[in-house]
C-alpha cells in the first residue's frame, strides 16, 4: 500500500471519527463536528501504548467545533490496520508562538474488535491526565514536533515524540459559525 493511500484513509477515518456514531452504548449524543484537519509528515521516534512499542503510520491533529482537540496517531500494527489512538483534551493554550500545549484528560482506542458504526471501529474512551506539546507554527504548516502523554485510571501510559519531516503539513479548513466564546486553536495567529 503506498504512502499516498494509507495517508487518504488515515484522513477518511480522521473525519468518521467526528461523524454522528450510534453503534454503541458509549456514544449516546451525536459527536461535535471536526472544523479543521491538519495530516503531518514525519516519523515517530517513540510510541508506546499501554506498555507495548509502535511504530506509527500517520500522525494527524483535529479541532471540533466545540473546541475539543485531538492529537490522533495510526499505528503499525500487523496484527490490526485499525489501530488508532488519539490524545484528545480541551483547554490548549498557545504560551508562544511556536507552542501550542494541549491538557489531555481522554485516550480515543480503536481497534479491529471495537463495535463499529458505519463500517468503522468506535473508539473506546478512557479517562487519563497528561499533555501533548507542539513545536513550530500550525499557522505556518510548520511543526517540527510533538511529544505527548497521558496515564489512565488504571495506570495504563501512552507515550508519543513525533519528529516531522520538515514537509508542510496538509491542512483542511471547515468555516462554522459559534455561539459563545471561541476556542483556542494551534492555528489562531497570535496577536
Amino acid at each position: 500500500m503506498t504512502m499516498k493511500f494509507c495517508r487518504q484513509a488515515f484522513a477518511l477515518a480522521i473525519i468518521f471519527i467526528a461523524a454522528p456514531a450510534r453503534a454503541s452504548d458509549e456514544l449516546h449524543r451525536q459527536e461535535p463536528d471536526t472544523v479543521i484537519f491538519a495530516m503531518m509528515s514525519g516519523k515517530c521516534s517513540t510510541l508506546k501504548v499501554a506498555g507495548r512499542d509502535f511504530a506509527c503510520r500517520a500522525v494527524a491533529f483535529f479541532q471540533t467545533e466545540e473546541g475539543r482537540a485531538n492529537f490522533t496517531v495510526a499505528l503499525d500494527d500487523p496484527d490490526d490496520t485499525s489501530h488508532i489512538i488519539t490524545f484528545s483534551g480541551d483547554n490548549g493554550r498557545r504560551p508562544e508562538a511556536n507552542l501550542y500545549e494541549l491538557p489531555i484528560d481522554r485516550m480515543l482506542l480503536k481497534s479491529k474488535d471495537r463495535p463499529k458504526a458505519d463500517g468503522l471501529p468506535v473508539p473506546s474512551i478512557e479517562s487519563t491526565a497528561g499533555l501533548c506539546k507542539q513545536v513550530g507554527n500550525f499557522v505556518t504548516l510548520e511543526v517540527s514536533s510533538i511529544s505527548c502523554t497521558a496515564v489512565d485510571k488504571n495506570g495504563k501510559k501512552y507515550e508519543l515524540q513525533y519528529q516531522s519531516d520538515g514537509t508542510p503539513m496538509a491542512v483542511r479548513r471547515i468555516k462554522r459559525m459559534r455561539v459563545g466564546s471561541p476556542a483556542v486553536s494551534p492555528f489562531d495567529d497570535l496577536k
